[in-house]
């Protein structure tokens, strides 16, 4: 059976949910379908070296992501950004020099930020997959008008309901709504389990104060903000309690500089990037989502799966991720909504028991296997 040749696009392998599930998902695809070519912007991330070696990776730049304005970094930056932006508006270089004009089956966006990269495509006669992993409705910049132009992709592969929704509202004809695929995450269970047990270092967990932690990249939709000044003002009201966040992201000096103005550095910690956040999320008493818009929470898999106290903001995918608050707390998506539920597991931790015990029982539809065969199917079909 002859190789289908697929190119798939992405920023980078830094450490976030998307670039985690697409490797996750290579390290499962059968090597003998397909041959792959993954084309990174920056040769950079903590995933690089999870990337099966029977997949051909290429960049157009080298090096860590440079997320500060310094004097040093600024000429190195503004070539990087340079370098891309031409071979964005002048595709025919990209594939004659870079990609040596290969011929593609299918050319896959693994982020709604590669949309116009693969529509632009020379390769006129590829299949062209678009993978979203955030509610769109709720990035300002992303209009209806926007986002019916991922309907120029052959499959739009969506992560939630809510976000399947939002384009099939948006449809315009059936032959459009047949275009979205709803799969949820691949996400593998037992690699969290084992990696979990690994001990904690750089941090001391105090069992005689509750620990709330968030994980995730530091960007605004985060919402750290909001967690850090609802930190301020439970302490201000006599709630002993620590707030741990584990990520970076070009957020991450804002975050720090507001944590210190806020006078909380003794109870809040940021600690940065960490190859393996599981034993934190074990040691810790409390998981809080604090995300002003997500797409598919995935980092509420990983803390199903270790069973933890939830708290979470009502964004999309939550109420899918918690069984519509059958495993967690969900709250207003709001800095009220995220005070309420965090006061809530100071003044009645014993509440959250409940939830807990329907996680012994609940057998999560988030299954790798059927998610990796349904992404294989979309696949094998166009």
């Amino acid at each position: 059976m002859k190789k289908k040749k697929i190119l798939i696009r992405i920023g980078s392998l830094r450490h976030g949910g998307a670039e985690k599930v697409l490797v996750t998902f290579l390290k499962n695809l059968p090597n003998d379908l397909y041959e792959i070519d993954l084309l990174l912007n920056l040769y950079s991330g903590k995933y690089l070296n999870e990337v099966p070696d029977w997949i051909n990776i290429i960049y157009l730049n080298k090096g860590e992501m440079i997320t500060t304005n310094r004097l040093q970094d600024i000429p190195e930056k503004a070539a990087r950004v340079i370098f891309q932006k031409v071979l964005k508006e002048f595709p025919d270089l990209l594939y004659t020099f870079i990609l040596k004009d290969k011929k593609y089956d299918i050319e896959f966006a693994a982020i709604h930020g590669m949309r116009d990269e693969i529509l632009h495509s020379t390769n006129q006669s590829s299949k062209k997959i678009m993978w979203i992993h955030n509610d769109l409705s709720q990035v300002k910049e992303y209009t209806d008008e926007e986002i019916r132009k991922f309907f120029r992709f052959d499959k739009v592969m969506v992560i939630s309901e809510k976000i399947e929704n939002l384009f099939l509202n948006l449809a315009q004809n059936e032959s459009e709504k047949q275009k979205i695929v709803r799969i949820y995450n691949p996400l593998d269970t037992d690699e969290i389990l084992i990696k979990a047990e690994q001990p904690v270092v750089n941090y001391e967990f105090d069992k005689n104060i509750p620990t709330f932690i968030s994980v995730g990249t530091v960007f605004p939709q985060k919402g750290f903000d909001r967690l850090l000044k609802v930190h301020k003002k439970l302490l201000d009201e006599g709630f002993k309690h620590k707030i741990l966040i584990v990520g970076d992201g070009y957020d991450f000096e804002n975050i720090k500089t507001l944590k210190s103005q806020l006078g909380v550095d003794e109870t809040a910690t940021m600690l940065g990037f960490t190859e393996n956040p599981y034993p934190y999320f074990k040691n810790a008493d409390f998981y809080i989502l604090s995300s002003r818009y997500e797409g598919f929470p995935t980092v509420l898999f990983e803390a199903i799966t270790l069973k933890k106290k939830i708290i979470a903001t009502e964004v999309s995918g939550v109420n899918e991720m918690l069984n519509n608050g059958e495993l967690g707390l969900i709250t207003e998506n709001s800095e009220e909504g995220i005070y309420e539920g965090m006061k809530k597991a100071l003044t009645a931790p014993e509440s959250f028991k409940v939830y807990q015990e329907k996680m012994q029982t609940y057998t999560m539809p988030f299954n790798l296997q059927n998610s990796v065969e349904k992404i294989v199917s979309v696949l094998n079909n166009l």
